[in-house]
């Protein structure tokens, strides 16, 4: 069945291509006859985010610059899905390895997430990672500076309490994960 709601693309032209990062000027009639002419689209890979828990509960998370907001903020991890990631499950373990040496005994998939549905196409899928045990050494990308750093429940929960942790789609899914657990109630 048709979406009423949805809009025709009459056109579409790719203004920038990049691995990470592309651009589409799209030519659009709405179901109420409106042309919107341009409309930009951004293209971004899947993303993935895993809460992970160490083996004695506590919150795994990293610390990294973020350029353009010229701020170090503290984040869960996660990263791209690569082409030969087996599926989301398998790009946030092979993820969480790379940024931060520990593997989990279990995966709970907690749903997708849109970073922005009017501009970009990828959705950010989250994964709660429990029982992790540090077995390796952070094997990070030439351009990553991560530390990893442990927190109790209660001091994630300050740090969203006191709006600490500015990544929006990280603070949805340490919400997801916390209701998952029974950290905190609606």
């Amino acid at each position: 069945m048709k979406d009423p709601l949805a809009w025709q693309t009459l056109s579409s032209e790719y203004i920038f291509k990049d691995r990470w990062f592309t651009v589409r000027k799209d030519i659009c009639l709405t179901p109420g006859g409106v042309t919107v002419n341009p409309y930009y689209v951004y293209e971004f890979p899947v993303w993935v985010g895993g809460v992970a828990m160490t083996a004695d509960g506590k919150f795994i998370m990293v610390r990294q610059y973020r350029h353009a907001l010229g701020e170090t903020g503290i984040e869960i991890p996660g990263g791209c899905v690569d082409e030969g990631d087996a599926d989301y499950q398998s790009a946030i373990a092979r993820e969480l390895l790379e940024e931060t040496g520990y593997t989990f005994s279990k995966y709970e998939y907690l749903g997708r997430i849109s970073p922005n549905p009017s501009t970009n196409t990828n959705l950010l899928h989250m994964f709660l990672a429990t029982g992790g045990v540090k077995t390796n050494e952070q094997s990070l990308d030439a351009n990553e500076e991560i530390d990893v750093v442990l927190l109790s429940a209660d001091d994630v929960k300050t740090l969203l309490k006191e709006n600490r942790i500015v990544q929006a789609m990280h603070v949805t899914a340490l919400f997801y994960a916390m209701q998952k657990l029974g950290m905190i109630t609606w």
